[in-house]
């Protein structure tokens, strides 16, 4: 195995460690510690996710790598998510959250995470350009390929304004999304080819490995990151809640929706929320005297 990526992966189990050794003592430690410890677990094994769920298309082609990549890619970002979900069904006052994670990250990847990759994109070609003496490029020029990708996102990012529209997300809502993205994965299957996979990083030196332990390391970081992860998410989310029970409740709720994405329309809502039991105190401005 080579040692860049030996160390790569190390790093990761270590910076994973700490949040792992936590939860299995039972040790307990204040909110916002416990937030930068699992938080950094949760990175740490999405990267481990990242160069398996890669390399892994080396051995697995068509609709069935596409699958696993798309749901590879989301497992840290909605595993705390599914956490509020599950803790909404019985306990109301989480529902808030759940919503609040799922359309505050969505904001952050449509509003920030993907104009910054244009951006870097577009900064990196044009000194490439002046450095060539080419024509310098105004914009970025996709692949055909890629109108189907863009047209889903379309077409899904349209159908997100139902939501505040109805005020609620309801259950019909979630399978017609779940048949959207079947329908884009039978699409996909049709004119995607593994052979011109090109890897790069981390994924490029597991890819270069022989058949046998590539496999078997794939496999291991899948189980290793898929563990700290769900290890990681319940402390964090609940973690991320408690980490303003010592402020003022306003300002609680403000630091919430900027770790969330929200704007500040959502804090009355999120302030709600809180001072219903979430956390399991009362908040400190509502305190009688």
């Amino acid at each position: 195995m080579p040692a860049a990526l030996i160390r790569r992966v190390l790093l990761c189990l270590l910076v994973a460690g700490p949040a792992v050794a936590i939860r299995v003592l039972g040790v307990e430690f204040s909110a916002v510690a416990e937030v930068v410890v699992f938080g950094a677990a949760v990175v740490a094994a999405a990267f481990l996710l990242a160069w398996a769920a890669e390399a892994a298309q080396k051995d697995i082609s068509g609709a069935l790598a596409i699958a696993l990549l798309a749901l590879i890619a989301v497992l840290p970002e909605y595993a705390v998510d599914l956490y509020y979900a599950y803790r909404s069904g019985s306990d109301p006052s989480y529902l808030h959250f759940a919503a609040a994670n799922m359309t505050g990250s969505n904001r952050l990847l449509l509003g920030f995470g993907w104009p910054l990759v244009v951006v870097v994109a577009l900064v990196v070609a044009r000194r490439q350009a002046r450095r060539d003496d080419a024509p310098t490029p105004n914009a970025l020029e996709l692949p055909v390929a890629s109108r189907r990708d863009v047209g889903f996102l379309a077409i899904l990012g349209l159908v997100a304004f139902v939501i505040p529209l109805i005020g609620s997300i309801p259950l019909w809502f979630g399978v017609g999304l779940i048949v959207v993205f079947g329908l884009h994965l039978w699409r996909a299957a049709q004119t995607y080819d593994a052979d011109q996979e090109e890897f790069v990083g981390a994924a490029a030196l597991i890819a270069g490995l022989d058949a046998r332990p590539r496999r078997i390391l794939v496999v291991a970081m899948f189980l290793v990151s898929g563990a700290v992860i769900l290890i990681s998410a319940e402390p964090f989310a609940d973690a991320l809640v408690a980490s303003g029970s010592g402020v003022c409740c306003t300002d609680r709720c403000q630091l919430i929706c900027l770790a969330f994405g929200l704007g500040w329309e959502d804090v009355d809502r999120v302030q709600e929320a809180v001072s219903q039991g979430v956390p399991r105190r009362r908040c400190p401005c509502r305190q009688e005297p």
